[in-house]
């Protein structure tokens, strides 16, 4: 009885220590997988980055070659980009834009484009207002950009729009003189485009007339409170 008792208190010992050597070999194979993995990752993540750098460097290179353009900046800067066009033209376009960017969120999308088409005079359906803004929609958003809505004058100046352009009617009926029909004539955009260039002596002018006319209306302010000083003085004398 009592060996039979011995016999299975042994047996017992002997299937928990087997247990226990079962799982610590489980727990050393999960180890040696999450260090593996680790490896894994860290190899695909080395490998990623050498690719996106090596990317970066064969389009740097392209670029300094010519065989590639660099990508548009977000940020544009009007005056400098659309040279054909005085600052004076330029700002009137951008009040223009604004107006009926009622939303004011910094673009026309299609029921503005309807209001404004409404109030020039010239209504459009709603395909044609789709096929206005595709004319111009670079970034293919469906809706007009203040790069794009003066991309639709500067098509309109260098002759690039149909006679029956949408985009041509609103160019015509806005109070903004694009010189339209002085430019028109051009064999293409490129002649256009250095008819243009030769305004640049006529930007700079516009710029030293704007800075003078602050100039003046500073003065006028001084003289304006000096005067109003010497009055005050006057009746407290």
């Amino acid at each position: 009885m009592a060996s039979e008792e011995l016999a299975q208190k042994l047996q017992r010992r002997l299937q928990l220590e087997e247990s226990g050597a079962a799982a610590e070999g489980e727990a050393e194979e999960v180890k040696d997988a999450a260090a593996a993995g680790e490896v894994e990752e860290r190899s695909y993540l080395t490998a990623s980055a050498g690719a996106e750098l090596s990317a970066k460097l064969c389009r740097r290179q392209d670029i300094n070659e010519g065989a590639a353009q660099p990508r548009r900046a977000a940020v544009f800067n009007p005056y400098t980009e659309f040279k054909e066009f005085s600052r004076r033209q330029i700002k009137d376009m951008e009040r223009m834009f604004r107006l009926y960017d009622s939303g004011r969120d910094g673009y026309i999308d299609l029921m503005e484009l309807k209001l404004m088409m409404e109030k020039l005079g010239a209504p459009q359906t709603h395909l044609g207002l789709k096929n206005m803004i595709k004319e111009v929609d670079e970034d293919f958003d469906g809706k007009l950009s203040f790069r794009e809505f003066l991309l639709i004058f500067h098509k309109a100046a260098a002759g690039e729009l149909e006679e029956d352009s949408g985009l041509l009617t609103l160019a015509k009926l806005s109070e903004i003189d694009v010189s339209i029909e002085g430019v028109k004539g051009a064999k293409n955009f490129f002649e256009a485009k250095a008819q243009a260039l030769s305004s640049a002596s006529k930007f700079e002018a516009e710029i030293k007339a704007e800075q003078d006319e602050r100039k003046r209306e500073e003065e006028e302010r001084k003289h304006r409170r000096a005067a109003f000083r010497e009055l005050k003085s006057a009746f407290t004398q």
